[in-house]
């Protein structure tokens, strides 16, 4: 090898098949919401206050008023329609990534560029928003309902759905699509796009995925969902708001995004930001250990091509 104008190459990896996508996928979505839940129920809570009728200070303080009145099982409130829906989510999540690889791809072990990698996870965001919509509607009406005053109007998370469903149809329980969109489509390609950029800044030269250790995948995975919700935080505060307000109240997320901006400033679009990313880094590092270490199983257990 010639000094100054060669350098050793990483092995390629070949892409997982599509079964493999989708049981890892799984496993770390469960890992996920499993590590990131109790946050996310604070950031719900901060980024639903009106002005005027603010009942927490900040991050801490909506952590301890809500262990104070509800227990430590009130962080965990809303958890069942997102762990319900998040194994068939994170597998068409990572499924569509797979696709999205596969779009821009001639071989397995093609090497695929970064903006290869930012498309490819566009199109997972695409495809999961099906199910993520309905699953980030219920949540969120989970998750602000104990913190407000009045009689709890939902008994739980299936209880929720099947009022929404009853009282505007498919349409109510899909409320939100649009703004779920907006987040989640470029949020994913910077998903995928960071985390396979520090997989690959991360790993050795001569070495392969497999050589790294479990705290540079949790690095990786962390840092990305610090990216991912970069983008992410503006859409989510807009998606909470309209998701979660009463029937009429916005005729669209333009709508929300035009009373926001009147009533509260540009500031409100990053309302929740602290525990967003308090939670991205560990409920990510933790579904993107729980994926590679599936990917590793499954690749011993099943074909190649599956």
């Amino acid at each position: 090898m010639t000094a100054g104008n060669e350098t050793a190459e990483k092995p390629a990896r070949a892409q997982p098949g599509p079964v493999t996508n989708l049981l890892a996928g799984g496993v770390g979505g469960i890992c996920l919401v499993i590590t990131g839940h109790p946050l996310d129920t604070i950031k719900v809570r901060l980024q639903t206050q009106q002005p005027g009728q603010a009942q927490f200070k900040g991050t801490l303080d909506c952590a301890l008023q809500t262990v104070r009145h509800e227990g430590v099982r009130g962080l965990y409130r809303g958890m069942l329609a997102p762990l319900i829906g998040v194994t068939p989510m994170y597998s068409i999540c990572f499924f569509g990534y797979g696709v999205g690889k596969q779009l821009q791809t001639k071989s397995p072990n093609q090497e695929l560029s970064l903006l290869q990698h930012f498309n490819a996870g566009m199109v997972a965001g695409v495809m999961t928003t099906v199910i993520m919509a309905p699953g980030e509607r219920i949540k969120c009406l989970m998750q602000i309902q104990q913190s407000m005053k009045g009689e709890a109007k939902y008994s739980g998370s299936m209880d929720c759905a099947r009022q929404l469903f009853r009282e505007g149809g498919i349409r109510s329980v899909y409320r939100g699509t649009a703004a779920t969109l907006l987040r989640d489509v470029p949020a994913s390609g910077l998903y995928f796009g960071g985390y396979e950029f520090l997989l690959n800044w991360l790993t050795p030269e001569g070495k392969s995925r497999k050589d790294l250790s479990p705290g540079r995948v949790l690095l990786a995975g962390g840092v990305a969902g610090m990216a991912n919700w970069g983008w992410a935080i503006g859409p989510d505060v807009l998606k909470s708001r309209f998701q979660t307000a009463p029937e009429g109240q916005y005729t669209g997320i333009r709508h929300v995004f035009r009373e926001l901006m009147r009533n509260e400033g540009p500031t409100a679009m990053f309302r929740g930001i602290t525990p967003i990313l308090l939670r991205a880094f560990p409920a990510n590092a933790a579904c993107f250990l729980g994926y590679e270490v599936a990917i590793r199983v499954l690749e011993m257990a099943l074909p190649s091509n599956w």
